[in-house]
Order: structure tokens, then C-alpha cells, then sequence
């Protein structure tokens, strides 16, 4: 064991981070993503004892977070705080970390997490491309009151094939769907227990349609009973989602049981 190493501790951190420059959060090989960038600053740290990064959702290529949750066991010496100080100094400036703190062996952020929020916003008014670097620019005007009836039709537990990318498993629980406007800034909160790949953007680009008035509610109703892939599985561009929180408070026992299965569930809501 190095000098710089010590007993392994189990951390977890809030991280937030600007998505436009990265190929999502899981790492890929050759590519630029979060995950990767994270586990590099570890890795400088403690050069013989760097590992894996556990993050509570996997984002797209595109897509932000203001409260994405890792995990990672860490084997140096630094305290908590100066952890923290640390590792922030390392990361590029398009992420930080905050929040870091001990948690026990075997903690995983994707388990332990009870929900998770995503938020897609809107501009609906001319172009400002400083706006739009984080917002999806809609020049008709949309109807957000239809558009939250239309959301509260996918309120509950459903099989959202229509929704997400083909999966085994393709029922997830939406706790709510909110969609509020603030002068030209329209947006839409999405909260689940966990999502299919793509679903968020999905949802956001047919709740879009009913807001400019080509679709209507009874039209969300019997998409999502049809179970094919709504609009062919158009979606909405990632530059305007961010996952903004994750909800952690799960039973230990539950998400010890669920990390023995790590591949069993998705939740890559992008």
C-alpha cells in the first residue's frame, strides 16, 4: 500500500454538471463523459487505489444535471472536506461536486434512490441563443394548461413502451408530471421511481405537440395504451433536460438486495 492510501471509505456526493460537451454520463471509451472525468481526478489522487464512480442515473450525450448523485470508495487519506476541496480543484469547469459525505460499504446511489426529477425547459419566444444553450426554443405559443392535463394522464404505473426505448422491463411509476409557465419559460417536471431510455424527452415531445395544438388528450391516452413508440419515437432535443434531483432514502436492505443485479434495471431517462 502507498503512502497515500488508507483504509477504503464508501463516500456519496451531489454533482452537477453542464452536458453540452459530453457523450453522457457513463463511460465510453474514447469519448469525453462525466463518469470519466470523475474517475480520472480519482485516480490522481490515489494513483494504485482509484475505482469505479456509481452514478444514480445515466445521462445522455447532451444532458444536464444540477443534483446527479454519485458514489465511490475511496482509499486515501484526506478527510471528507478536504476531499471535496480536492477533488473540485482536479474537475474540468462544466462539473462540481458538493455535498460529499460518508455513507456505508456497498451503498449504491442508483438503489438507494427513492425517486428521481428530471426538468425540460421551454423557451416559447423569439430566439435568444444564450437562453436556448439550456432551453429548448418554441416559437408557436403552447397551451400549458392543456399540456398539464395531457401530463397528468401518465400519472401512475403504466408499461411506457410508448415512451422509452425498447426494454424487458418497460413499467415504471410516474409520481407526477408538472407543467408551469413563468412568462416565456415553460416547464415540465417529471417525476418517477425510474425511467426508460429516452422516456423524459418522449414524453416531452408529445406533451409539445398537445401544446401547439395537434394532439389532444384522448391522443396521449391512446398512445400510451397502444404501446407502440409515440410520434415513431421522436423526442425532444437534450440540450433543454436536466436532472435536477435525486431522492435518496431506500431501505438498506433493499438496495443491497437490488446491487447483487446491477444490469436488472434501467434508468437512463434521457
Amino acid at each position: 500500500m502507498s503512502a497515500r492510501e488508507g483504509a477504503p471509505r464508501r463516500y456519496r456526493a451531489r454533482v452537477e454538471y453542464d452536458g453540452t460537451d459530453f457523450a453522457g454520463f457513463q463511460v465510453q471509451p474514447g469519448r469525453r463523459t462525466v463518469q470519466g472525468e470523475l474517475e480520472a481526478v480519482l485516480a490522481r489522487l490515489v494513483p494504485d487505489g482509484a475505482g469505479r464512480v456509481d452514478g444514480a442515473g445515466r445521462t445522455d450525450a447532451g444532458v444536464h444535471a444540477s443534483g446527479q448523485v454519485i458514489a465511490f470508495t475511496y482509499l486515501g487519506r484526506l478527510s471528507g472536506a478536504r476531499l471535496e476541496q480536492s477533488i473540485g480543484a482536479l474537475l474540468p469547469a462544466d462539473i462540481a461536486i458538493s455535498g460529499i459525505r460518508r455513507v456505508p460499504d456497498g451503498f449504491h446511489p442508483r438503489y438507494a434512490a427513492r425517486y428521481r426529477e428530471y426538468r425540460y425547459t421551454v423557451w416559447n419566444g423569439p430566439h435568444r441563443p444564450l437562453i436556448e444553450r439550456y432551453a429548448l426554443g418554441v416559437r408557436t405559443p403552447l397551451d400549458d394548461a392543456a399540456m398539464a392535463l395531457a401530463g397528468s394522464v401518465l400519472v401512475g404505473r403504466h408499461d411506457f413502451s410508448a415512451f422509452g426505448a425498447p426494454d424487458r422491463q418497460p413499467v415504471r411509476t410516474v409520481h407526477s408530471v408538472r407543467v408551469r409557465r413563468r412568462g416565456r419559460v415553460v416547464t415540465i417536471d417529471v417525476r418517477a421511481d425510474a425511467f426508460l431510455r429516452g422516456m423524459v424527452r418522449r414524453i416531452v415531445a408529445v406533451l409539445l405537440r398537445v401544446g401547439d395544438g395537434r394532439m389532444d388528450v384522448a391522443g396521449v391516452a391512446a398512445a400510451l395504451d397502444a404501446g407502440r413508440p409515440a410520434l415513431s419515437g421522436a423526442a425532444a432535443p437534450a440540450r433543454g433536460l436536466c436532472l435536477r434531483r435525486v431522492a435518496l432514502g431506500r431501505p438498506a436492505r433493499d438496495w443491497m438486495e437490488n446491487s447483487e443485479h446491477h444490469d436488472r434495471e434501467d434508468l437512463h431517462a434521457s
